[in-house]
C-alpha cells in the first residue's frame, strides 16, 4: 500500500489529469517564473498530470512536458494561497531533468 502526504493509506497514489480549463488557466500563470528563473522559453509548455498537498493554501505537484526529449520534462511545485488572501498561484520549487515515467513526490 501507499501513503499519501497527509498519512492516510491507500492503494495507489492519486494524479489527476492535467486538462480542464481552470487548470490550463490555473497553470499558465506560473510559466513566466520558470521560465525567469530558468533563463530561456520554452514553446512547449504542458501540464500532463497533476497531484495535491492541502496546507493553508494548495500545494500543486505538476509534471510538466518542456520538450520532445527523454528528459524534456520537469516537475514544478505550485503553491495556492487560500482564496481571502487574494494571490494567484506562485512557483515555489522546481526539478528539471525529469522524464515522464518519473514519479511525481514530495520535493
Amino acid at each position: 500500500k501507499y501513503e499519501n502526504w497527509s498519512g492516510r493509506r491507500e492503494e495507489q497514489p492519486k494524479y489527476e489529469p492535467a486538462n480542464s480549463f481552470f487548470f490550463f488557466f490555473f497553470f499558465l500563470q506560473v510559466k513566466p517564473e520558470f521560465e525567469r528563473r530558468e533563463h530561456k522559453r520554452y514553446d512547449t509548455f504542458r501540464a500532463i498530470v497533476y497531484r495535491t498537498q492541502v496546507v493553508a493554501g494548495i500545494n500543486y505537484f505538476i509534471k510538466v512536458q518542456i520538450s520532445n526529449s527523454d528528459t524534456g520534462y520537469v516537475h514544478l511545485r505550485v503553491f495556492q494561497a487560500l482564496p481571502q488572501e487574494n494571490q494567484g498561484p506562485s512557483l515555489e520549487r522546481y526539478q528539471t531533468g525529469k522524464t515522464r515515467d518519473d514519479p511525481l513526490e514530495y520535493f
